[in-house]
């Protein structure tokens, strides 16, 4: 998993409340419209509606009704574009406020919070729209081959590692080149820091290697934050930004480069058949242990593979850069396979730990689950949360 943590918008009880404080706003701002229609046009007695209201105003008052009304109606839905509406809304109705300063002064209140909850959503819709486009671009990369994986196949590998193929099922299977999972679980930033839960979606391609990773963290009530790992023609890059809106981290280069390179190395435990490409090297140690070289791009980096007496995948080892303040150090990372599982039909490690074995003493910051895998199938690009993540904490 990644040298940083890469936290983004989680949805669970305490946003869901704020949403629905957000919405309840809209409406009734909408319904208060409603009045000044009423006025206009005589259809009710509005005294608190002092001042006259011509019947042009008084159908500015009903648009500016419809929109809030509609806008709300959209993000019910959970449809991106809710804003787009918003922002006419709040527009015209700060227009009729003005005009009726007297009567509806105290509506610039909930104008006011409406204009935070539109840059917010436009801030999330943005983070969206720039995710499916780095998507995209890894996916017409894709050069996929079309070909059943044979034990000739695997004749020119380490004992060990042909080992670890034949058990995790490769042989007679395609040749995997496109790859989307779900996770689940739980991080932590420092060594007595609190467990965070998460959830993340990510997308894989072997012809180039390549990654785009996005996941949600609950970091703390109402805080929420938003970013993406990416691993790319060989090259990695981070971006954070809290609320989706104020960056906090935009990270590349060469340690960037070896970490998400090494990330890459140590997930085909999930997607097998990468290891068959030229672009790894094996070379056997010992029955259970066997040293991957990586080399794309400009970027070159080993790691250790564990496997047991079946040949199932214990654990994956390597240096890796680890940021810090005075800068980046090799520092060793570990990842801890936990538990085996069959999905899709690869047997794979399903519950890993990660864990910084650092020079002043290491702590294990990660524990994630692998809750669905799909592989040589193009997803909805335009949505890189689905609805597992949108509903994986709605009950806690």
């Amino acid at each position: 998993m990644c040298a940083k943590i890469f936290p983004l918008i989680f949805i669970g009880k305490t946003d869901n409340m704020i949403r629905g404080i957000f919405l309840f706003l809209l409406l009734l701002h909408g319904l208060i419209h409603l009045t000044g229609f009423a006025k206009a046009f005589k259809l009710a007695d509005i005294p608190q509606l002092t001042l006259p209201i011509t019947r042009t105003a008084g159908a500015l008052w009903l648009l500016a009704a419809l929109l809030f009304i509609t806008a709300a109606v959209l993000l019910v839905l959970q449809n991106n574009y809710w804003w787009l509406l918003a922002i006419p809304a709040v527009v015209l109705s700060q227009a009729l406020i003005i005009g009726a300063w007297a009567d509806a002064k105290f509506g610039t209140i909930i104008n006011v919070i409406a204009i935070a909850g539109i840059v917010l959503g436009w801030a999330h819709w943005n983070f969206q729209r720039l995710a499916a486009q780095e998507r995209q671009a890894l996916l017409a990369a894709n050069t996929p081959t079309i070909e059943q994986i044979s034990a000739e196949h695997l004749a020119g590998l380490p004992p060990v590692v042909q080992r670890w193929l034949t058990q995790a099922g490769v042989i007679g299977q395609p040749r995997i080149h496109t790859i989307y999972l779900q996770q689940r679980g739980t991080m932590r930033t420092a060594p007595d820091g609190q467990w965070m839960p998460f959830v993340a979606e990510q997308y894989f391609t072997t012809d180039p290697p390549g990654f785009v990773w996005t996941a949600e963290v609950q970091m703390m009530p109402l805080l929420r934050l938003k970013g993406i790992d990416i691993y790319r023609k060989g090259r990695g890059q981070m971006r954070i930004k809290a609320l989706a809106l104020v960056p906090v981290v935009n990270a590349a280069g060469p340690e960037i480069d070896q970490g998400t390179l090494l990330r890459y190395l140590g997930e085909i435990c999930w997607f097998p058949t990468a290891a068959l490409h030229d672009y790894i090297r094996w070379e056997q140690i010992n029955e259970h242990t066997a040293q991957a070289t990586m080399h794309y791009g400009e970027v070159t980096a080993s790691g250790i593979f564990t496997f047991d007496t079946a040949g199932d995948m214990q654990s994956f080892t390597a240096n890796r850069y680890y940021e810090r303040k005075e800068g980046a150090t090799l520092e060793r990372w570990h990842i801890q396979n936990t538990a085996i599982g069959e999905l899709n039909g690869v047997r794979m490690p399903v519950q890993s730990e990660v864990t910084w074995q650092l020079t002043e003493g290491g702590y294990t910051w990660l524990k994630l689950e692998i809750a669905d895998i799909q592989y040589n199938t193009i997803y909805d690009l335009q949505s890189p949360i689905h609805d597992f993540v949108k509903q994986a904490f709605e009950n806690k």
